[in-house]
């Protein structure tokens, strides 16, 4: 049985290793520096959004941040990719008002995975927020 439940800073770490499974297995377009620098700047991240996380049996298995109406980030660990966690989330962050998204340009996976959940594209953007070259896809319901 899943459950959703509110991460704080204790689980960080924990998280910190979902999004590097996860980033590893779906952003292949990312080169090893790219990693590097979005995971060093991770912990900011994490602490400005409200986390929550799913969890299989005893572990969490992946995550979603929002603020306000907008996710900002959502990640499922590899090893428990396509068991409709991700679907859970969303569920879960649509019932508490969230109804925007961005993605990756370069992360089909994850735009088709927005896409089956109801959100449509609304602009682009030529880089990301940090201003390196790759587009975003600003979605909304």
């Amino acid at each position: 049985m899943n459950r959703i439940l509110r991460c704080d800073e204790s689980d960080h770490t924990a998280l910190t290793g979902i999004w590097e499974r996860s980033v590893r297995a779906t952003h292949t377009f990312l080169s090893e520096d790219n990693i590097t620098e979005i995971r060093a700047m991770l912990p900011t991240y994490l602490a400005n959004v409200d986390l929550y996380g799913i969890v299989d049996g005893d572990v969490i298995a992946g995550f979603i941040g929002l603020s306000g109406n907008m996710i900002e980030m959502l990640f499922i660990d590899d090893c428990f990719r396509g068991n409709g966690l991700g679907s859970l989330l969303i569920d879960h962050a649509i019932s508490l008002g969230a109804d925007a998204v961005d993605v990756n340009q370069q992360n089909p996976l994850a735009l088709k995975f927005y896409l089956s959940k109801g959100f449509h594209i609304v602009s682009r953007d030529e880089h990301d927020s940090e201003g390196r070259p790759f587009p975003i896809l600003h979605l909304s319901l």
